[in-house]
């Protein structure tokens, strides 16, 4: 039986977040034949990932693929998802599950997110145009300095300055860079939604830009495109070479 692929969201309690992930779980069974997906939610929504797994364990599968729909590796990849994993497998030693790598900074996911800001009705062109990446924010520093190194990789390779900001958990804010880039002349401002799917956080983004700089454009976030779910298929194979590899290792 090929290994089922589980995308694994971290959850919301608003609608729209699980909406995307089930648009992308359609998107993903449409791309990949023979390959059982499903979606889980680590907090907030359902299904849990325990649950996932073990409907899939009921309806016969002994190897699945775990896929965060985690832009950065942060305290949920780290700790949470694999503490989940090491729960139900030896609750249910048949069963064999493989985490794959996050989504991370894929460039095609760049390119989603760049698009986004250009459908908002900004112009990259732009020289007065000053660029906010808005990312979550974590309190596992790595993950932070991952997001502030894509803004300066933004500002050098496509020449508009750019500056990252957080929604939670550490600085700057969106409303102090925001301000950071009127202060190096800046006249137009655009933010980019390094988010995966709609909620509360990203509101709370687009809210406070606005309170700052009115006529800001606030970008959509990533959701179900198809090059989204190209970078999920990508770190499905990529976890089955592991783990075959892994496999021969210890034969």
């Amino acid at each position: 039986m090929t290994p089922a692929l589980v995308v694994v969201a971290h959850g919301s309690r608003d609608a729209r977040s699980a909406a995307t992930v089930r648009h992308l779980v359609a998107e993903l069974r449409g791309r990949a034949a023979g390959v059982d997906v499903r979606e889980a939610f680590l907090d907030l929504s359902t299904p849990r990932v325990d649950d996932t797994l073990a409907a899939l364990h009921r309806d016969g599968h002994r190897h699945v693929v775990a896929v965060p729909l985690l832009l950065g590796s942060a305290y949920h990849a780290r700790v949470d998802l694999p503490a989940l994993v090491a729960e139900v497998t030896t609750r249910l030693p048949r069963l064999r599950v493989t985490v794959a790598d996050v989504l991370g900074t894929d460039p095609r996911l760049q390119r989603v997110a760049l698009d986004r800001v250009a459908n908002a009705g900004v112009d990259l062109t732009d020289p007065e145009l000053g660029l906010v990446l808005a990312a979550v924010g974590s309190s596992h520093g790595p993950a932070n300095d991952v997001v502030c190194a894509l803004a300066r990789d933004w500002h050098d390779r496509l020449g508009i300055p750019t500056v990252a900001a957080f929604a939670t958990a550490t600085r700057p804010d969106v409303s102090s860079a925001l301000a950071a880039l009127r202060a190096r002349g800046a006249r137009r401002f655009a933010v980019a939604s390094w988010f995966l799917a709609p909620g509360l956080l990203l509101d709370r983004v687009a809210d406070r830009a606005r309170e700052a700089e009115p006529d800001v454009a606030v970008a959509a976030p990533l959701g179900a495109d198809p090059r989204v779910a190209r970078v999920v298929l990508h770190r499905y194979a990529e976890a089955l070479v592991r783990a075959a590899t892994a496999t021969r290792r210890t034969a």
